[in-house]
Formats: C-alpha cells, sequence, structure tokens
C-alpha cells in the first residue's frame, strides 16, 4: 500500500517533467514541441486526478504538486512559446516580455483555483490547460494557414494575445466543464456541441484546429450564461 499512495504524485511530478522536458526543446529551437508535451502534461493531468480518487488517497500535498506541476507545463511553457515566436520578430525587447505576462497570470489562476469552492461543476475564467493548448499550437496554425500566420508571427499580435489570455484566466466568467450530471440532451447541449465541434475541427486541421476549438469554448459558454440569465 506504501507504494501505491504515491502513484498520483508520481504522475503529477511526470508532469512537471513533461513541462520541464517542452521548455528545453522550445529553448532549444523546437517550437512545434512545445504543443506535444503540453499534451503529454495534459493527459497525465488528467491520470493523477483519476488515480488518486481511483485510489483514494487524495490529500493536500497532492493537490499543491498539481499547481505546481501545472504551473511549469500549462504556464512557463506556453509564456516561453508565445515568448519563442517573439523574439526573432521585436524591435524592441519590452514588447516580448509582455508574453511572459501569461506564466505570471497562469500562476495566479491556480492559486485562485484552489481556494474556489465554486468550481465545481463550472470553470471560473480559462482553465490553465485550455489557455496552454491555445497558445503551443498557434505555431501548427502558421504554418497551416500562411496569410494567417503573418499576423501570428508578429510580436505585437503575439503581446495582445497573451494580454487577452492572461485576462481571461482570472477573468470572472463561467465556462463550460465536460462534468455530466446526466446525459440527457436538454441538460447538456452546449456540452455535446463543443464535443462534436471539437470533433470535426480536430479531424480537419488536426493540431493548427486546436485554438479555434477553444475560442469556440469560449465562446459556447458566453452564449450558454447569456441565454440561462433570460
Amino acid at each position: 500500500m506504501s507504494f501505491i499512495k504515491h502513484i498520483p504524485n508520481s504522475l503529477t511530478l511526470l508532469n512537471a517533467l513533461s513541462g520541464s522536458i517542452g521548455i528545453i526543446q522550445v529553448l532549444d529551437g523546437n517550437i512545434y514541441y512545445g504543443a506535444y508535451f503540453v499534451l503529454i502534461s495534459a493527459f497525465l493531468d488528467f491520470l493523477d486526478g483519476f488515480a488518486a480518487r481511483l485510489l483514494k488517497v487524495q490529500g493536500e500535498l497532492g493537490k499543491q504538486l498539481d499547481s505546481l506541476a501545472d504551473a511549469i507545463s500549462f504556464g512557463l511553457l506556453p509564456g516561453i512559446v508565445l515568448f519563442a515566436m517573439s523574439e526573432s520578430k521585436a524591435e524592441a525587447d519590452w514588447i516580448t516580455y509582455i508574453t511572459l505576462a501569461v506564466p505570471v497570470f497562469s500562476i495566479y489562476r491556480l492559486a485562485k483555483f484552489n481556494l474556489d469552492t465554486r468550481q465545481t461543476d463550472r470553470f471560473i475564467g480559462l482553465p490553465t490547460p485550455a489557455s496552454a493548448l491555445m497558445i503551443t499550437t498557434l505555431p501548427f496554425l502558421a504554418t497551416r494557414w500562411i496569410q494567417l500566420g503573418s499576423w501570428l508571427t508578429l510580436p505585437l499580435f503575439l503581446a495582445g494575445i497573451a494580454i487577452v489570455i492572461s485576462y481571461l484566466l482570472i477573468a470572472e466568467i463561467p465556462l463550460i466543464a465536460l462534468k455530466f450530471k446526466n446525459f440527457s440532451l436538454k441538460d447538456n447541449v452546449y456540452r455535446y456541441l463543443l464535443i462534436i465541434l471539437g470533433f470535426v475541427v480536430a479531424i480537419w486541421l488536426g493540431l493548427a484546429g486546436i485554438p479555434f476549438i477553444i475560442l469556440a469554448y469560449i465562446g459556447l459558454s458566453i452564449v450558454e450564461n447569456s441565454i440561462g440569465e433570460k
């Protein structure tokens, strides 16, 4: 039993290792690898929570480790990707450093999430894995669509993306969580729409489609909120 209880935390530490390797790869010039290691980290992040619930070994240490690992994989790694994308074309260093707002606000969000009791069936603000996936797949989108890519490689545009995502990370905006209390269409119509849309876009564009899926996720959440308030 002493070994089994360490399985979830071991998976969390592998998440941190994956994010760290991803950062090294991006700094070495392999910018596309950032998305691969975010995906690996997201899978490990899912597994550690699943293992903790399955083995009934959830605890405060695991909670803190999870946030620290996520700060690396879903905060610093996407920030380094944005930094690397803007660094080569930036005429002023201060523009490039704006991209580091992403890891700063990701860390703030992770700390806030640990204290927020409202996020049981919905997220408040953009989850860090979603922001990390959106950012690290931008190089794929820039390569897939050359005209759009000319914008996505502009340092000022990338700085603007960093500012918008940093705001969304801590914004008081309820967002859909893929947690089903039941499977009725009426209660989960926006979840089903998101899943179907995500599946279609992922098949059509691959990793280049993930930024559009995250935008759709935010848009569907806003629509659901506005309709629910009427």
